[in-house]
This record gives structure tokens, C-alpha cells and sequence, in this order.
């Protein structure tokens, strides 16, 4: 097979245009070309108002090596390679008899992914989450948002599927991935029922709804290999065996209702919202550090206005979808601001795991057909702005920091979980909303209008207040007045990195394999699945090497 990249075509081509430009780079007849398929499908939209596609795609000729020898002789655009093998191979399996069976604790995509391929390995992994199966837990979510109940334990944060679950579900990332362990991901996600052009289109998602009948093909596809997975099942503890050396090592977990789980082999795949279980492996000892992340606000604009400042004269084109947007500023105190988890035609929402605190977040249906567009507008900040929450300098003080923001927006709101707002125009003015405009607000349970400026430290309001205009440089209308904005978004990323080695294991507690989002190593379902995988390669590694040992 081959692949040939950057074959650019009008966004309304007609449909044998993509096999007659094929043809006509590899100097082929109709005849030799036996099949071809979409690696990858993109727009650019650079020129507002010519938006072309560009295409990658996989094609099987007659006398390839002849093809690929002329193609490479020749100077043309259009890239010719050898098609990458993206398979997915196992590394050598451990017998499931040499040691106990290794447990995942958490069940966001990492410790999805770390237990559905450690299953797939044969080693009956134990999977514990502390909060519900992923329809009830909706049931739970929705108890905040129509009802303003909050559950601690079933929530937007805590629950079959993690925080992914009520997303946007977008399935790319940025990181080096050589191995194609994404493609794993993906290939997973289309089999227990995703759509297939989340293999090819350059920035695929699934939504909501999709993922939460995903999830449970996917917790039955853990079963029937024999895996265990256990709701409702907090762990309160690790059990660490120290030896006369001083070397730690994990000999087990201690749940909420007092049962020791005996494990050699413990997933860590939490959550970046886990913030007791942060404070129970600190107190234990675990090795960990503080790490930078983002504060901000969500700003909702009508879709159409992204639409229109996007793509010009073909918004709404079928194939475009909603219009996202990616923005970043650079401001004169320093601070960097950016726009993080971009929902096209979705909606804000109520992500609180703690009573008496207002989180927001975003989320989209597959459709991304609702009324408006929302991102989050976040300030970049470091260990050093956390010290005044935490003299002490423990590598806890972030969680500090976004509790006392937190808590502030649940006063500004009016201590309902209402989440206090204010209108674009108003925030940079520096005076107070006293109504909408044209934006209708999607948070629920509801919103405040106000004054947001002592929503969050002054550094950051005053970067805010600097970028919006110039966001509203590159995309006409950003800085619109009625433009609304919502808080508070402290929950971007990890306030801490459990730090680990070449092997996954923890710095200093043998058996323990910190992963995905909560560990600070993976941002979003595709990096935190691809984590996820890496971690069950090393839980097997450390197996074979154990079983090994016992035998020599």
C-alpha cells in the first residue's frame, strides 16, 4: 500500500475528482488503481471564502515498487511514501498465574484503556471507580443541572468514563505518538459503535451521548475477557510495604468500606479532579510535585458569528460543520491567555465535584448543533502563583488555588450552584451586567449577571481583559459586547504530576503505575487512552520481570 498526502481539492469537488488526481500523480491508468481509502480528510480555511480540502489517502496499485521509484524521482507536492503499519501489537503476554492481578484504579478513558488491553493480555484486571456506572451517573449530573443537588461521588467529574463523558469528545492531541497507540485508541472506540470517520477526519469527536453507550460496550468487552470492575468503590488508602533498605513497594489498596484489595500491580488512572485521593498519596508518602495549569472563564459567542467569521460565504457547508477556533495572547504583564476545549455548538455546563464550589466546563452533542459556540478563555499559571495558598510550598497548594476561586464564584453566584457571568462588552468596560443581550446563556442550573473582576486573581482578569480585543482582531465579532462570559474554569489540567520513571512506576513506590490526566501525564480522552495503554505495556513488563525473578 501506499499513502499520498496533500491532495488539494475545491470544497465542492465533484466525487471521481479525488481518483483522477490519484491517477494523474502516480501516472496510473484506472486500471492499476485496486483500491483506495481516506487516511485523513481536512480543510483549510486560511482563505476566508476559497476553502479547499486537503486529503491523505491509501491506495493499492499494480506494480508498487515501480510506482513508488518513479513517484520519487519526481518533484510534486503531493507526498508518496510506503503506508505506515498503524497495527497494534501486544507486547509478550505474562502468564496470569505468576502474580496477583493487577488493579486500575479509576475509570476515565487511562484506566479504561489500561484495563481493557491489560484484559485483552489475558490478566483479568481489577478495575475500581469510585463513582457510578455511566447512566447513573448521568442521572446524577443531571441533578445538578436541572436541580441544582449535587452528588460528591456521581458527578461530571467522578464515574464510568471519566470527564470525557460530558465533553465535547474530541479525539486528537498533539503528542508524539510513533507507535500509532492513537490509532489503537480509535480503532477501540469504532468497534464498540463510534462512527468510522473518526479514523480519517482531521479533528474527530464523538459528543455525549455517543460515548456513554460506547463506555458500556466497552466495560462488557473488559468482562468477557474476564475482567472485574467494581462501582461505587473509593479507594481511602494504599497499602506500602517498606523494607530495611528503605525501598517502598505497593502491596495493596484500601477501600472506603475497609476492604484491602491485595495488589502487586496498581494503575493510578485518576482524574484531575481527585483531589482527596491527592491528598491521601501525599500523606502516604508518593512521590509528587506541583505543575502548571490554567484559570479562566467560558465565553459564549452565537455559533453563526464563529460560523460566518470562519468560513465566510460557505458556513454551513455540510462538510465544515460548526467553525472552532484556536487564539492565544501574549499580554504586557507576561501572562499568556489561550483558548482551551473549544465546543462548537455546545453548551456550558456545571462541573462542581465539591459542595459549595462553581466549576464550568464545556460539552457538545455529535451534532454540535446547538445555538451557540463556547471555549474556555484561561490564563497560564505556575507553581510560584500558588504559594500564597500554601506557604509550605506542598505540592498540593494548586488544589488550594482552585478551591479558593471555586468558592468565590459559588458566592458570586448567589450559593446555588449558579455560576456568576457577565457580558463581554461589560468585563472590558469594568462595569457590572445588569442584562443579556443577544447571547442566551446555556450554564444550568442557571447564571448571575455581574461583576467578574474579583472572579479571579488580578493578573489574570487584567490579562483577560487585554485579549479579548485582540482575539476579536482575528475572528470578527469575538469581543462582541453581548458576548457572554461565565465562571469560573479551573479544571483545564492536573495541578500536580505524580512523577514516574523510564518504567511508568512511581519515583519511589514500587508497583504503583501513576497515569492519564490526574497523574499530569495525558490532556483529553486520546492522549489520557494512549497513556492508558502504555501503562498496561508496563504493568506487563514489571510482571514478566517479577515472574522471572521468582523463577531464577
Amino acid at each position: 500500500m501506499l499513502r499520498l498526502t496533500d491532495i488539494t481539492l475545491p470544497l465542492d469537488h465533484a466525487e471521481p475528482a479525488l481518483a483522477q488526481a490519484i491517477l494523474a500523480r502516480l501516472g496510473v491508468v484506472a486500471a492499476d488503481l485496486r483500491s483506495l481509502s481516506l487516511a485523513k480528510r481536512s480543510y483549510d480555511a486560511r482563505k476566508r471564502g476559497h476553502i479547499v480540502l486537503t486529503y491523505s489517502v491509501d491506495v493499492d496499485v499494480a506494480d508498487e515498487a515501480a510506482v513508488l521509484k518513479r513517484s520519487a524521482s519526481q518533484r510534486n507536492r503531493v507526498k508518496v511514501t510506503p503506508t505506515p503499519d498503524t497495527t497494534y501489537r501486544f507486547i509478550a503476554k505474562p502468564s496470569p498465574q505468576q502474580t496477583l492481578r493487577p488493579v486500575v484504579v479509576g475509570m476515565g478513558p487511562c484506566g479504561l484503556f489500561a484495563g481493557l488491553v491489560l484484559a485483552q493480555m489475558g490478566l483479568r484486571p481489577i478495575i475500581l471507580e469510585r463513582g457510578k456506572k455511566v447512566r447513573e451517573r448521568t442521572v446524577d449530573t443531571f441533578g445538578l443541572w436541572r436541580k441544582k443537588v449535587l452528588n460528591p461521588e456521581s458527578n461530571v467529574q467522578y464515574g464510568e468514563g471519566g470527564a470525557g463523558t460530558f465533553s465535547d469528545g474530541k479525539l486528537y492531541s498533539q503528542i508524539s505518538d510513533k507507535r500509532h497507540l492513537g490509532r489503537k485508541v480509535l480503532d477501540e472506540f469504532v468497534k464498540a459503535g463510534a462512527p468510522d470517520e473518526i479514523l480519517y477526519v482531521n479533528k474527530p469527536h464523538i459528543g455525549t451521548f455517543r460515548l456513554v453507550s460506547m463506555v458500556e460496550h466497552m466495560r462488557a468487552s473488559i468482562e468477557a475477557l474476564g475482567g472485574e470492575i467494581r462501582f461505587s468503590q473509593r479507594v481511602d488508602d494504599l497499602d506500602v510495604e517498606t523494607d530495611a533498605n528503605g525501598m517502598r513497594t505497593v502491596r495493596g489498596v484500601v477501600l472506603a468500606s475497609g476492604e484491602t484489595l491485595r495488589a502487586d500491580h496498581v494503575v493510578i488512572a485518576l482524574g484531575h479532579s481527585a483531589r482527596d485521593s491527592f491528598e491521601m498519596l501525599h500523606a502516604r508518602g508518593v512521590h509528587m510535585e506541583a505543575k502548571p495549569f490554567s484559570i479562566g472563564f467560558r465565553v459564549e459567542h452565537p455559533q453563526s458569528v464563529i460560523d460566518q467569521a470562519r468560513f465566510g460565504p460557505q458556513a454551513g457547508h455540510a462538510l465544515l460543520g460548526a467553525a472552532d477556533y484556536k487564539l492565544v495572547h501574549h499580554c504586557r504583564n507576561g501572562r499568556s491567555v489561550y483558548s482551551f476545549c473549544m465546543c462548537p455548538g455546545g453548551t456550558v455546563v456545571a462541573a462542581a465535584s465539591e459542595p459549595g464550589r462553581v466549576v464550568t466546563n464545556g460539552m457538545s452533542q455529535y451534532s454540535r448543533n446547538e445555538r451557540n459556540a463556547n471555549a474556555a478563555i484561561v490564563v497560564g499559571i505556575t507553581p510560584e502563583d500558588f504559594a500564597e495558598f500554601d506557604p509550605s510550598g506542598s505540592p498540593l497548594a494548586g488544589i488550594a488555588l482552585q478551591r479558593h476561586w471555586e468558592s468565590v464564584a459559588f458566592k458570586l453566584g448567589g450559593e446555588t450552584y449558579e455560576a456568576p457571568a457577565q457580558k463581554v462588552g461589560d468585563f472590558i468596560a469594568n462595569q457590572p451586567s445588569a442584562d443579556l443581550g443577544a447571547v442566551v446563556p446555556s450554564y444550568t442550573p442557571g447564571i448571575r449577571l455581574g461583576d467578574l473582576s474579583s472572579a479571579l486573581p488580578r493578573y489574570a482578569i487584567d490579562a483577560i481583559r487585554e485579549a479579548l480585543p485582540a482575539f476579536g482582531k482575528q475572528i470578527k465579532g469575538f469581543d462582541m459586547a453581548d458576548a457572554l462570559l461565565t465562571g469560573v474554569e479551573t479544571r483545564t489540567s492536573s495541578p500536580v504530576r505524580l512523577t514516574r520513571g523510564v518504567d511508568g512506576q512511581s519515583l519511589n513506590t514500587r508497583g504503583l503505575f501513576p497515569a492519564g490526566e490526574g497523574a499530569g501525564y495525558a490532556g483529553g480522552i486520546l492522549s489520557a487512552g494512549v497513556d492508558g495503554i502504555r501503562a498496561a505495556e508496563w504493568v506487563a513488563e514489571a510482571m514478566i520481570a517479577a515472574g522471572s525473578a521468582a523463577a531464577n
